[in-house]
């Protein structure tokens, strides 16, 4: 917690330490025998609306818009924006005020994150329009931050594993990479001369140029996958912002849907998922399936968490067949930094056997992940 004047943040004195205590035990028969008053009672009363005793906080909210709203003005003017984030998502699950967020006004009080952007669109089908701008400029705010933290990385990671894939040993004049040509061939440095004798030349081909891989994301959008849809879809942008990567996107539950058209957008993108639902993995696979011309230059991505709702035989034997004609096939439990999710142990094993690991993959970490997929070496699992 965070604060200034009568609050007791900062304050390393013992009765700073009691008034922490005090806050954090809830009062009454806390032992502290602390008496909160100004900020550190208005903080104090911002936490037991939520987190009252006996877990019956929701009574210091009540139903009213209203009410709600002033209470997120209230977090967000004592607390962090991270500390608020937690509030928030704890009032949304324990307090149930989803509801609530289809009302303009109370979209406009909370502070936006990729949990917030999560519940928007889970509740996207009953979004009444007043309401839609509101949640679009929401949304669009969280996808601009994501972008400015994630794009730049992830194109300069991902252009450098494209260039070293498109490595020849017979570039033309204008194709020759220098630096590495000369490092090649130090050994043949002739000191009479002071100068070296490139045997091997090293550079880039043509192909380069235009596009060298293709990517399919495929992007399970069951309602525990609401953050990795989030974050997927901003990727899936910044892959389609690169003109050496053909890229296409695909969410999925028991039906299929191709958002490669939006990747323009990712605001478009996610809102033309639907959370939720049920999960045919092996459906949505036999799609992409059918989208791969290239399958020695192509990446399928599969984000999901594995619990099939299909035939999973056939899922398996697609993983196979597309590893066998030179996909490499990439699985991600989860794209987020929420850790590793519950996910089915079974299908999961079945795919490494198929040597196609599964594992839970941050944000952060994407685009290693891509780049090692793209130079086809092993994936950096954490």
């Amino acid at each position: 917690m965070t604060g200034t004047g009568d609050s007791a943040v900062g304050d390393a004195s013992g009765e700073g330490r009691l008034r922490r205590w005090r806050m954090v035990l809830g009062g009454e028969e806390d032992g502290t025998g602390c008496v909160l008053g100004g900020r550190d009672a208005r903080m104090d009363a911002a936490l037991s609306a939520l987190y009252g005793k006996g877990g019956q906080r929701g009574a210091g909210l009540g139903g009213s818009a209203p009410h709600v709203a002033r209470w997120l003005g209230d977090i967000r003017a004592y607390f962090p924006s991270s500390v608020v984030q937690i509030m928030q998502r704890d009032a949304i699950e324990r307090l149930g005020l989803a509801s609530l967020l289809l009302e303009p006004e109370m979209l406009e009080a909370v502070e936006p994150d990729v949990h917030l952007v999560g519940t928007l669109l889970s509740l996207n089908k009953a979004m009444p329009e007043t309401t839609r701008e509101t949640a679009r400029a929401v949304v669009r705010k969280v996808v601009e931050q994501l972008e400015e933290r994630l794009a730049s990385r992830t194109r300069a990671t991902l252009t450098g594993a494209l260039d070293r894939s498109a490595r020849t040993s017979r570039p033309r004049h204008a194709d020759i990479d220098w630096d590495r040509t000369i490092r090649a061939n130090l050994r043949n440095y002739l000191p009479e001369y002071r100068t070296v004798v490139p045997e091997r030349l090293i550079g880039y081909g043509r192909a380069a140029r235009a596009v060298k891989k293709e990517v399919v994301l495929c992007i399970d959008q069951s309602g525990s996958m609401a953050a990795s849809v989030v974050y997927a879809s901003v990727f899936g942008a910044v892959l389609a912002s690169m003109r050496s990567i053909a890229t296409r996107l695909v969410v999925f539950d028991t039906a299929v849907v191709d958002l490669t058209d939006q990747l323009a957008d990712p605001v478009d993108v996610l809102f033309g998922t639907q959370l939720g639902g049920g999960t045919d993995i092996n459906r949505a696979l036999a799609y992409c399936q059918s989208k791969i011309t290239r399958p020695a230059d192509t990446v399928v991505v599969l984000i999901s968490d594995l619990y099939e709702g299909g035939i999973r035989q056939e899922m398996l034997g697609r993983v196979a067949a597309m590893k066998a004609s030179g996909v490499e096939f990439v699985t991600l439990l989860a794209l987020s930094d929420e850790g590793v999710p519950a996910y089915d142990r079974e299908h999961a094993a079945a795919l490494a056997a198929l040597g196609a690991p599964a594992f839970a993959c941050t944000p952060d970490l994407f685009p290693e992940v891509m780049a090692a997929a793209l130079e086809k070496r092993p994936l950096p699992a954490p």
